[in-house]
């Protein structure tokens, strides 16, 4: 069976291995330029500002998310990258498991319910964390999940920062708003001491502080340990950007339409045709919508494109009284998962903390930013050295991921710009509900009480001329873009109102799926890497059993 595969990031390489290893013939056909790791680190050491794009080789013909049109009312501003690995090249590497109550929010009030539930859903969480590295304590994450009696994660749990057991030994106990807080490691896909039995790729976590982009150690998971492992039955085609899926009368699709070139500065290209039996989309959940509208597919429902999700992430950020020694080590490895749940998301959108390690990187631009108000301020030399020193060694910051619901309104459709090969590129329309805002506001409160528990200086603020600002009752709030987003090809039970399957198979269309985060009813407020993944593993298990062969699934097994 001949099966194309749209996109060569975390799920389409996922699904891709399963059907290659089962006696698929796999095409793989990637928008982005190839990634060689060690070409990136050396762009990385030498760029001069070090941005999360530094170390990766970025084309004309197939832009990254900057090339999204906003038409508001707010901006949309969570990237994507569109290169060999995609997104999952640059990500944190946390791998944190949605709560069972975020299968159905709508029950709460909220947003749609899933067509599955977190029981269906467990066992290729177990094989996803298997298949991908994670290092996580079994025991802890029981303290707010229900992991199976008897499971190990395949890594041991990285060890806790400095600045971990600091926040710990203070709030542990305390509560806010009835909420018992507790200090709870957060799952990494990264390599810690393997469990009997595992057996890691790549080197041990060295601590460096470039986890976002790029880890010098390769001790993070990107899609390209996965394509290493793929048989010669899968074969990867870089630079080439699909702009069509066929359909025949009957609505079953027979083959892809695609745009190749060779040139990084330019849209001169090629065209060609593959047919194909099968064809799973898995470019992103923006671009996966953009495909399926451009082709006129899987939109009997009216909902491809809408539903648009993200994380609406609130920063704050504050002095320890005393040295914590940030920049060391992943960007989080602590978070407070107690506002996650309960009968207060039926109100507000409910929010998970993550403890910042990289002091106020991200929401401040530190330490450059302090260098600067320092030198500006007339310090150089030893009190300049000092000064930024005690600055930035008492720094941490808390970054609070909201559950944004599904909402039609927020939607991907086809803007009238074409891009440099002449596709359509994607217009946005985003917007916050109150719901939303709400829930950026309980954070808000709640990191106002958690810095007073610390004795910490808050030095949050958020400016009214930036685009993001906004008020809410009375309250300023700003929020960033967390890079998760979804919804656009949302699953369900009914083809009336939504777009794929159980299995993530396009209702109108046979032999079509649509995989990644766009099938997904709801984010709930983790990072939704590893869901994704447990739903590729799901659908690629279900595409081999329905061969007609008796073939076996190979996804790696858990305990």
């Amino acid at each position: 069976m001949r099966a194309v595969v749209v996109g060569a990031g975390f799920a389409g390489s996922l699904v891709a291995k399963v059907l290659g290893d089962n006696g698929f013939r796999v095409l793989v056909l990637e928008a982005g330029a190839h990634n060689d790791h060690d070409e990136a680190v050396r762009r990385f050491r030498t760029a001069l500002v070090k941005t999360p794009l530094a170390p990766y080789r970025t084309t004309a013909a197939a832009p990254s998310s900057d090339c999204l049109i906003n038409t508001g009312p707010f901006a949309y501003c969570s990237p994507y990258l569109r290169m060999n690995g995609g997104t999952g090249t640059a990500w944190t590497g946390i791998t944190p498991r949605m709560h069972p109550e975020d299968f159905r929010t709508a029950d709460l009030g909220h947003g749609r319910n899933w067509p599955l539930s977190y029981d269906d859903l467990e066992p290729y969480y177990r094989a996803a964390e298997w298949e991908i590295g994670v290092a996580a304590d079994a025991d802890e994450q029981r303290q707010h999940l229900p992991v199976a009696d008897g499971y190990r994660y395949p890594m041991h749990a990285l060890p806790r920062t400095y600045l971990d057991e600091a926040i710990a030994s203070v709030v542990d106990g305390q509560s806010i708003d009835g909420n018992e807080l507790l200090v709870v490691g957060t799952p990494q896909a990264r390599n810690g001491i393997p469990v009997h039995g595992y057996r890691p790729h790549g080197q041990l976590c060295a601590g460096y502080a470039s986890c976002v982009p790029i880890c010098p150690e390769n001790a993070k998971y990107t899609p390209h340990r996965t394509q290493k492992q793929w048989s010669a039955a899968v074969e990867l085609r870089t630079r080439c950007v699909v702009n069509r899926v066929h359909a025949d009368e009957f609505g079953r699709i027979t083959k892809v339409s695609y745009q190749r070139y060779e040139d990084d500065t330019s849209g001169r290209h090629t065209r060609h045709e593959e047919e194909a039996d099968l064809v799973v989309l898995a470019a992103h959940a923006i671009e996966n919508a953009k495909l399926l509208l451009m082709s006129g597919l899987a939109n009997s429902s009216d909902q491809v494109g809408r539903n648009l999700m993200d994380h609406p992430a609130l920063l704050t950020w504050a002095l320890m009284p005393q040295q914590i020694g940030p920049f060391r080590g992943p960007g989080s490895t602590t978070g407070i998962e107690v506002f996650r749940s309960g009968p207060q998301r039926c109100t507000r959108a409910p929010f998970r903390i993550e403890i910042g390690n990289w002091g106020w990187g991200w929401s401040a631009g530190s330490p450059v930013s302090d260098t600067a108000e320092f030198v500006a301020a007339g310090l150089r030399g030893k009190a300049l050295r000092q000064a930024v020193a005690d600055r930035v060694g008492r720094q941490f910051a808390l970054q609070f991921e909201i559950e944004q619901e599904a909402d039609p309104a927020n939607r991907v459709t086809l803007g009238t710009d074409l891009d440099a090969l002449g596709n359509p590129r994607p217009s946005v329309h985003y917007g916050l509900s109150d719901y939303v805002k709400d829930g950026l506001l309980a954070a808000k409160r709640a990191s106002d009480r958690i810095f007073e528990l610390l004795g910490a200086e808050d030095h949050t603020s958020y400016k009214p001329d930036d685009e993001r600002y906004f008020e809410h009752d009375g309250e300023p709030l700003r929020y960033w873009g967390a890079g998760h987003g979804g919804g656009t090809h949302v699953m369900g039970d009914s083809p009336r109102d939504s777009v794929v399957d159980r299995w993530q198979r396009c209702w109108d269309h046979p032999n079509l799926y649509a995989v990644g985060c766009g099938s997904m009813p709801s984010l709930g407020t983790s990072n939704p890497s590893l869901t994704m993944a447990a739903l590729a593993l799901r659908t690629a298990g279900h595409l081999v059993s329905r061969r007609p062969e008796e073939v076996v699934c190979t996804m790696s097994k858990a305990p």
